[in-house]
């Protein structure tokens, strides 16, 4: 059951609600535009608030579901956390789009409201914060993600493992991103 869940949440994963979006509201591929991820800081600059909205919960949701429904069917939280990272990885390399997918954070921020909200909310405020005084999004992101994992790990010892798993997979792909805060090039709002 664990890994019929994990291929199930990879597919849906691999939906890129900005990309669909883009063709539906005729903006283009928004990887071939803008900061060239397919996800709700590029949609903002290229298709509006509606739109990025729109990809922002679609792409929660798609981290959300499958940690709800691995917790239906009473699996422990280890494998729930495996199960959303499943999730995860489908919207990093979207098995639909080439494998070139987004940078994962507003869909681990629904695997971590589903595995425990108080670390989603931690992530938030730090996300929020960060981003109100640097007006980076990037920045932001990687920001968050790391101060969610002495909470989850403390609470849910289990989760450590994938959690820590997904942090790494997001600073790796926020590597340009990196690059550029070093250099002083990264994009602000």
């Amino acid at each position: 059951m664990p890994w019929l869940l994990a291929i199930v949440a990879y597919l849906l994963g691999s939906l890129s609600f900005a990309v669909l979006l883009g063709r539906w509201l005729g903006t283009g591929d928004p990887r071939l535009a803008g900061s060239g991820n397919p996800g709700a800081t590029n949609m903002l600059r290229l298709a509006g608030r509606k739109a990025a909205l729109f990809t922002l919960s679609g792409d929660l949701l798609k981290g959300l579901l499958p940690v709800l429904l691995a917790r239906h069917f009473e699996l422990p939280a280890v494998q729930q956390g495996w199960i959303g990272l499943a999730a995860v990885c489908g919207h990093l390399y979207p098995l639909y789009f080439h494998f070139r997918g987004g940078k994962g954070v507003a869909t681990a921020a629904g695997l971590l409201l589903g595995l425990y909200w108080p670390a989603a909310l931690l992530a938030l405020a730090a996300w929020l914060l960060t981003f109100a005084l640097t007006r980076i999004s990037s920045l932001a992101a990687l920001v968050a993600t790391p101060l969610t994992l002495p909470l989850l790990a403390w609470q849910q010892p289990s989760l450590l493992l994938p959690v820590t798993l997904l942090a790494a997979l997001i600073v790796w792909r926020h590597r340009s991103n990196l690059r550029d805060l070093y250099g002083g090039r990264e994009r602000h709002f």
